[in-house]
Parts: C-alpha cells; structure tokens; sequence
C-alpha cells in the first residue's frame, strides 16, 4: 500500500501519483482516470471504464456475428 498526500492545486485539492504508480496504470499526463466506489465501500482508481467495455463486448458481437455485412459496406 502507498500513502499519498493530499496537496492544494489552486482552489482545489489533488493527489500527486508516483512516476512509479502512473507507469504501473499506464497513465499520463492529461489522462482520464475512473473513479468507482465498491459495494463494500472500497474506492477504486483506474483507467478502465466498466461501462464502456461492456459497450465494446457488444460491439464485438455484433462485428462477429455480422462479419459479412460489414465486409460488404466496407466495399
């Protein structure tokens, strides 16, 4: 676990992420990071969307069950 510490920024307050944490989520400057809370209460940061991957899994089987009608628009 790492402690980070609440710092101002402006009129705000913010957290500064280690260079190790931004390389370990893959994240950088002027990235979108989710915030989700558990239903145990957890808070969760990540730069995955829940909702835009179940999206994309529909997306997908759409794409594979319609490969040649996409193929024939793509003409």
């Amino acid at each position: 676990m790492t402690a980070l510490k609440l710092t101002q920024i402006g009129n705000s307050v913010g957290v500064i992420l280690p260079k190790e944490l931004l390389a370990r989520l893959k994240l950088e400057k002027g990235d979108t990071v989710f915030v989700t809370e558990a239903a145990n209460g957890a808070v969760m940061m990540t730069p995955y969307d829940a909702d835009f991957e179940v999206q994309m899994e529909a997306a997908r089987k759409i794409m594979k069950n319609r490969r040649q009608v996409l193929r024939e628009l793509a003409k």
